[in-house]
This record gives structure tokens, sequence and C-alpha cells, in this order.
């Protein structure tokens, strides 16, 4: 690798870690800490599953296929989740600088790629395409999971980034298979 291409990451990773200090900074406040706990909890599952009851409630049979197509995204992203923070091993912003103050609970030991934020793109994604009329919940549910992340002190904003760019790719494809 060039000096020129170290040096570049160098300075990315130490953008990385900046912000992650700066974001998490702010959970020293207790009405956000408690805030975005509150959605990282939902983002655990309660919320998606929740969504999927609904749909199924409103739109009785017409809501299974969608559902079903939301199950399959899930299962696959679970498990590519998985397999990259094996692969990866990179460790929680908490357990590699001593300023970023954990205040969430992580589900497992690695930080890449942030689990919570896939999940919610891709569902997202897929739940928008069936029901555009879900977007003013679902865009700010999104986007309030990947900022909690950050803030909770369980991901570095580049965590965040490539599972929203992963959940984003695994609905893309998954409209050409169902």
């Amino acid at each position: 690798m060039s000096y020129r291409m170290r040096l570049y990451l160098n300075r990315m990773h130490q953008f990385d870690g900046n912000l992650c200090v700066a974001v998490n900074h702010t959970s020293q406040y207790r009405l956000i800490r408690n805030f975005f706990r509150v959605i990282s909890r939902l983002g655990n599952g309660m919320f998606w599953f929740g969504l999927g009851i609904a749909i199924v409630i409103v739109n009785g049979a017409e809501g299974f296929s969608p559902v079903l197509h939301l199950l399959l995204v899930a299962l696959i992203g679970a498990l590519l989740n998985k397999w990259l923070k094996g692969k990866t091993l990179r460790p929680r912003p908490y357990q590699v600088r001593q300023d970023i103050c954990l205040t969430g609970t992580p589900m497992d030991k690695f930080s890449f790629p942030s689990g919570h934020t896939l999940h919610a793109v891709m569902l997202s994604t897929v739940a928008l395409s069936y029901y555009p009329q879900l977007a003013m919940i679902l865009i700010p549910f999104t986007i309030m999971i990947a900022l909690s992340r950050v803030v909770l002190g369980l991901h570095y904003p580049s965590d965040v980034l490539a599972g929203a760019l992963i959940g984003g790719l695994i609905a893309s494809v998954s409209f050409l298979i169902v």
C-alpha cells in the first residue's frame, strides 16, 4: 500500500473516531441518552415485529406476501451481519477509546457493520416499496436507529454507514428475487 493511501486511510480513521467521540458525548444528557436507548431497543426487533403484525392485521391475506419478504431479508441480513462481524472482528468504540462512554447494551462483541442500521435500512426499504405511506414513520425511525448506535457508544459512524449500504444492497437484490 502506498504512503499516500496509508495517509488517507489514517486520516479517515481519525475523522471516524473523532466524529464518534463528538456524537457520543451527547449521551451525557439524560434526555438524549434515554431517548436513544428506547430507539435502540425498539430497533432490536420489537418495532419490526410489530410492523409485520400491523401489516397483516390491516391488510389481511394481502399482507402475507410483504411480511414474508420482510422475514426473508431479515434472515439474510442477520446471517450476513453475523458473518461480516466474525470476519472483520472490529472492536466496539468504547473498547478502544477511553473517551467513548458506553450508554447502551451491546448485542455482541464486534462493531462492523452496525446490524441495527443494516436491518433498519433494509426493512424500511422493503416495507416502503409495498407501503410508501409509511415513509413519515419509517424514514425518521431508521435515521434515529442509525444515530443511536453512535450516540450510545456502540458503533463508529463508518460502521453505521456500512450497515446502511449493506442493508440497502440486500433490499435492492431482494426485489430481483422476490
